[in-house]
């Protein structure tokens, strides 16, 4: 027993006793760059497959055709090193992995198709654990609910235990993972969760330790996420300082503000509609987000229902002028007031926002999560590039949207370079 520990830990490292042996429903891990925790897990997963002849694994990111280069690999990669390739079978085209001894199986899937994962059967043993990778790119909580159900029902097995495993890295704060999963006053029962850093990878080099410890000194703030693992602010947030969340009366600011404004950003796919609503106080120079749709695979008759339910059938809503089509097809449908929004560059209606002080109300998660996660692009090497990455913005789009209404009169031209603006603002510590 000994011999095999030791064979164990050699093959595995340290630093994640507690993790590998947790038995509770939700098993959380953040960490900072080369924490070893995607290894550690894939290392862990295929170790447990081969020891308990009941269990199933689903393995979800919040895209379906990320797993492949990702989970998948890790995974294989984990097979591998225990030297148990001839006893696994691994399609890449699927992909799916099936340990040929009990024709158990490791499923991937993603969020994209989240109507699939609950009708996800097996035919040997119980689909038991899931693993959701890079869990910081899902929207909101609400989406955990649609995982849990992948593996509801009872295991006949002595033995037996649900989990789900959830692994990410903590650029942002204010994500609903930090509330769900660590802060005591809020973070859900049955609960293991732990924070790893480089330090615990015992097979980074010299150069690779170096690197990240050298981060304290060029750039503090982002080796507070990226080398300790800790909560920080996402890396180059397009909004940082001039957005919040607060609870207020949506009809009360919309009386004294005295204007308001809708927006609305058609999805497709992958892609989900979103819709907002907003008080502008046009003198003050602030808006207040009262209301948001966020839906996906949802037709325009679909968007329009939820539209006159929601009292929105008069509202004048600027819409995504890359669809005509389907703005006048919710004319017709009796949303009378839709129009094609005026196309603007993206970086004119950001600068514009930038302006404005944002307030958030909490029932709107799916805006605010977008505030917190929407950055700036970088190229192959990490260099910020001068627009935002084209990821968490559906809400942001419609927010564009609606304002343009009260945009001064434009000519085509956004005048500066507005990510110079942006840094050279955050540098003077100015708030935009």
């Amino acid at each position: 027993m000994t011999e095999q520990k030791n064979s164990l830990n050699s093959l595995v490292g340290g630093g994640y006793y507690d993790f590998w042996h947790d038995k509770h429903f939700y098993r959380v891990v953040k960490g900072s760059r080369a924490s070893k925790k995607s290894k550690t897990t894939a290392l862990n997963l295929i170790y447990r497959l081969m020891k308990y002849p009941w269990a199933n694994i689903l393995v979800i990111r919040r895209y379906s055709n990320t797993n492949r280069q990702s989970t998948y690999a890790d995974l294989c990669w984990a097979i591998h090193h225990y030297g148990a390739d001839s006893l696994f079978k691994c399609n890449p085209s699927m992909p799916e992995i099936i340990y040929l001894p009990t024709g158990q199986r490791i499923i991937f899937r993603g969020l994209d198709k989240a109507l699939k994962l609950t009708s996800i059967t097996v035919t040997q043993g119980y689909l038991a654990w899931v693993w959701v990778e890079e869990a910081y790119e899902i929207e909101s909580a609400d989406k955990l609910e649609t995982i849990q159900e992948s593996i509801r029902g009872r295991i006949d097995a002595p033995d037996a235990f649900k989990q789900i495993t959830i692994t990410f890295n903590p650029w942002n704060g204010r994500h609903w993972l930090k509330r769900t999963f660590f802060d005591p006053e809020t973070r859900k029962d049955d609960v293991f969760s732990k924070t790893t850093t480089f330090r615990c990878n015992e097979w980074l080099d010299d150069k690779d330790r170096k690197r990240y410890l050298d981060l304290y000194r060029t750039n503090p703030r982002r080796a507070r996420v990226a080398a300790d693992g800790d909560w920080g602010v996402s890396e180059g947030l397009v909004f940082e300082n001039n957005v919040e969340q607060i609870e207020f009366d949506p009809m009360a600011k919309i009386t004294e503000c005295g204007a308001t404004a809708f927006g609305l950003d058609y999805g497709f796919g992958s892609d989900p509609t979103a819709f907002v609503a907003m008080a502008v106080d046009k003198q003050h120079r602030e808006i207040w987000i009262y209301d948001e749709m966020y839906a996906y695979h949802q037709t325009t008759p679909e968007t329009a229902n939820w539209l006159k339910e929601n009292g929105y059938q008069r509202a004048i809503i600027y819409a995504d002028s890359a669809s005509p089509e389907r703005t006048q097809q919710l004319v017709d449908l009796g949303i009378s007031n839709a129009m094609s929004v005026s196309k603007t560059p993206i970086e004119a209606g950001i600068d514009q926002l930038w302006q404005y002080k944002i307030h958030v109300h909490p029932k709107c998660e799916n805006v605010w999560n977008e505030f917190n996660n929407y950055v700036f692009d970088s190229d192959s090497i990490g260099n910020t590039l001068n627009r935002p990455k084209d990821e968490n913005n559906h809400e942001m789009d419609a927010i564009r949207y609606a304002m343009r209404q009260y945009m001064d009169a434009y000519d085509g031209s956004v005048g500066v370079d507005w990510n110079d603006q942006y840094h050279i603002a955050q540098e003077m510590g100015v708030e935009i």
